[in-house]
């Protein structure tokens, strides 16, 4: 699998520490950023190019990590086809796979250890969408409702 990950400054150093990680599992990274230890770095610019690659299909899922999680989960969700989950525990983090069929996980460094970060990343990465169609039905109707919000409420 080709993962597409991001940082900013507050989560670059767990962004590299999952990179190894799911590099030594076999899976294919692409690194948007944070590759320095810049003071400041703002998290727009690095979730959304990692956002657009999973959208456009060049990453088949994606990993954000900034100090929250929340800041890059807000961004990546504002790129269509996207949907991305900012998870904390285990139990969410196989749930957004298997019913929501999230493509991108977004981790908070200040938040989240280093042990469960790892955790939640294997879970989000071998946890198969169950493909039932309550679940279906729902994710179709967040792209349809994507869908009607870009090109308009009255278009």
């Amino acid at each position: 699998m080709k993962i597409a990950l991001a940082a900013d400054n507050a989560g670059r150093t767990l962004k590299d520490v999952i990179k190894k990680h799911i590099e030594d599992e076999g899976h294919e990274t692409v690194d948007f950023g944070l590759c320095s230890d810049e003071p400041a770095a703002d998290y727009p610019d690095y979730a959304f190019p990692a956002s657009e690659a999973v959208a456009s299909g060049k990453c088949d899922r994606g990993i954000l990590v900034c100090g929250t999680g929340i800041g890059m989960s807000i961004c990546a969700n504002k790129v269509p086809g996207v949907r991305c989950a900012h998870v904390t525990d285990c139990f969410s983090a196989e749930a957004t796979r298997q019913h929501n069929d999230a493509n991108m996980l977004a981790l908070g460094a200040r938040v989240t250890g280093e042990g469960l970060a790892l955790k939640i990343v294997d879970l989000f990465l071998s946890v198969p969408y169950s493909g039932a169609e309550r679940h279906t039905r729902r994710i179709n109707k967040i792209t349809d409702g994507e869908r009607r919000y870009i090109r308009g409420l009255n278009a």
